[in-house]
């Protein structure tokens, strides 16, 4: 049976009534065509919608780089902060509201380099907020440098000789740090991304997910849609995600990255340790006052 065809009116009318774009707003995103951040801006509304989670529920906070404008492109609260503090400000946020979704969005470049030192302690405390991490191993802002995650021999303009330095593994590094939730996703394939993003909201507790992107202008070689779409591979059978050995182990395997949840796992959240100091607060006192 040959595939019908899909008109433009009944795609704009699907779209309306699925209730999508209340989370859209009515500015148009800035990034070069083929940017694997539009698979990212077209999936939240969509896990947000899912969920059930309203706008005016919702904090979107963004860094510095190609992902800067990302609150701008979503109907919700949001947040453009300084270069590698977006964590620090989402944490200043749910501390204040506890009530709120808060989501980070950032690239590898904000993320693992001048914001590398927030990424342990909210992995740590395990904040409940959700970080969006967009991972196209190169800063794309400042029309092409390596990042924390260039591969080895990448050449770049202010790199004529090559990239030499080791690329970071962040899986592995919030894996480390105690991260509650952790997967890995690929911008060229938007319905798995925006099935991992809605897991990862729903989490309670920090939770991580890795977004795989090529950077369509500044880099040809490496990371191409091409490239990526033949390395990714689906998670292995049977994988446990309970098992933290078994996700640092997949981790490791960056020549196939493997695309789903990496491991997940339940304990207190920042919250929960506020309010058992207050708690222990309280009883000391009570203590002193009936000692005395």
């Amino acid at each position: 049976m040959a595939p019908q065809p899909i008109y433009l009116e009944e795609k704009l009318k699907e779209i309306q009534e699925s209730g999508r774009l209340v989370y859209r707003s009515k500015a148009m995103p800035t990034w070069c065509p083929g940017c694997g951040y539009f698979s990212m801006v077209d999936g939240l509304p969509g896990a947000l919608n899912e969920l059930g989670i309203a706008p005016k529920d919702t904090v979107v906070v963004s860094g510095i780089g190609c992902s800067s404008r990302f609150p701008f492109f979503v109907n919700t609260y949001g947040f453009h902060s300084l270069h590698g503090r977006a964590l620090p400000v989402a944490t200043g946020i749910k501390t204040a509201n506890d009530a709120l979704t808060v989501i980070v969005v950032g690239g590898d470049g904000d993320g693992f380099a001048i914001g590398g030192g927030h990424v342990p302690h909210a992995a740590r405390r395990n904040i409940n907020i959700t970080y969006l991490l967009f991972d196209n191993g190169i800063y794309g802002l400042t029309k092409g440098q390596t990042s924390p995650t260039s591969a080895i021999n990448f050449h770049t303009s202010t790199s004529p000789y090559d990239n030499l330095d080791q690329p970071l593994n962040p899986l592995l590094m919030v894996l480390t740090y105690g991260a509650t939730w952790v997967g890995q996703a690929y911008a060229g394939q938007p319905q798995q991304l925006e099935a991992l993003m809605k897991e990862a909201i729903a989490h309670r507790g920090f939770s991580y997910l890795h977004i795989l992107s090529p950077c369509v202008t500044f880099d040809k070689t490496d990371r191409t849609y091409v490239n990526l779409g033949e390395l990714v591979c689906d998670m292995p059978p049977g994988h446990d995600t309970s098992n933290l050995s078994a996700a640092m182990a997949l981790a490791m395997d960056t020549a196939h990255p493997a695309l789903g949840v990496y491991y997940k796992t339940e304990r207190a959240t920042l919250a929960d340790n506020f309010d058992e100091i207050v708690r222990r607060a309280a009883d000391g006192a009570t203590a002193k006052r009936a000692v005395g």
